[in-house]
């Protein structure tokens, strides 16, 4: 990282972002072209869950290849001043890659799911087996990821 002063090292302050984002942006490539969609996600363990329809342009992309990037962010704030070239952003983030697989029986699944669900609310949830068969699950296994943190 360029400003190492901004750099967030510590995982439990990484994982911090994480849990407080409402959003993951996920990027991929199809034959050099980038994608990227933001996504609801769980998080848990190193990994990184999300949902989506069974077809579609990113389970495509995913199909060919799995390698991603993934991107979150929060308390993002413009900080104005006089001068034009002074204006800033406060914000913390977190970027990544890693690789993505999908999770194809129904209990890990429902596993996935609910760790999904609980990243944005707390309680045992149930999803019916058409539910859960009409749902392609992708985990996300973490290889690296950085923080970054700014005042402005």
């Amino acid at each position: 990282m360029r400003r190492s002063e901004k750099e967030i090292v510590q995982k439990p302050e990484i994982e911090s972002v994480i849990y407080q984002s409402t959003v993951c942006r996920i990027a991929m490539s199809d034959n050099d072209i980038p994608y990227i969609v933001p996504l609801c996600f769980g998080y848990r363990d190193g990994r990184i869950y999300v949902h989506c329809s069974l077809k579609g342009k990113k389970i495509d992309i995913l199909r060919k290849n799995r390698n991603v990037c993934f991107e979150f962010d929060h308390k993002a704030e413009v900080v104005k001043a006089e001068n034009a070239c002074k204006w800033g952003m406060k914000y913390v983030s977190v970027i990544g890659f890693g690789k993505a697989s999908f999770i194809e029986n129904p209990e890990g699944k429902r596993k996935a799911l609910e760790v999904i669900m609980n990243q944005y609310a707390e309680g045992s949830f149930r999803f019916s087996e058409k539910e859960v068969n009409g749902t392609a699950v992708i985990e996300i296994e973490i290889e690296s990821m950085t923080g970054k943190q700014s005042e402005g």
